[in-house]
């Protein structure tokens, strides 16, 4: 997905709720935080993430034509906060609302909800795409094993490696050192 971030888009500072915003801009440095990656007037490509955000793609567009903030990154006070710290005033989407759009759910689930409604693993060896791994802060969408058999490739909207939904190799030992574990939705169908 294209769009072309203006001025109005980045914020850091408070919203009209009084919620402290970090956009993913390139500016994102400059307040103590790394993998800004957007550019007011270049043209992007991907979703921006955002702390309790759950837009799809085309919401996305839509919230910034209406001039919201893209994206608002995560950070210990907005996990300390929970769903108090997501600013109405910013658009994206963040790991656990990704997970949530890709299995077509009603609402977002947060990483503390989605093992509600999912059934864990017995063994990583049994992961087939669209399952989850899921550790107490974040959640990755399963795709398929790397070649080497000692990495996974899947889909995320967080901070590796910037603050937007993307496309990973990841090695399982970093994953297991994590304390990520692999679950199966309970309502997928094969």
């Amino acid at each position: 997905m294209k769009w072309t971030p203006e001025p109005r888009h980045v914020r850091h500072g408070l919203d009209s709720d009084g919620i402290l915003v970090h956009t993913p801009d390139s500016g994102l440095s400059e307040h103590g935080f790394s993998n800004g990656w957007w550019r007011s007037g270049e043209e992007m490509t991907g979703v921006a993430y955002q702390w309790g955000g759950f837009d799809t793609p085309r919401q996305f567009l839509n919230s910034l034509e209406r001039g919201e903030f893209a994206g608002d990154i995560s950070t210990a006070e907005k996990r300390r906060l929970g769903d108090d710290g997501t600013s109405a005033d910013a658009c994206g989407i963040d790991c656990s609302g990704f997970i949530s759009r890709c299995w077509r759910l009603s609402r977002p689930h947060s990483t503390r909800e989605l093992p509600s409604i999912c059934q864990p693993l017995k063994a990583w060896a049994h992961l087939q795409a669209g399952d989850i791994l899921l550790n107490d802060r974040h959640v990755l969408l399963f795709r398929s094993w790397g070649p080497d058999g000692k990495s996974i490739h899947c889909y995320e909207a967080g901070p590796f490696p910037v603050w937007r939904v993307n496309a990973a190799r990841i090695p399982v030992a970093k994953l297991e050192r994590e304390g990520y574990r692999p679950w199966r939705y309970e309502g997928i169908r094969p």
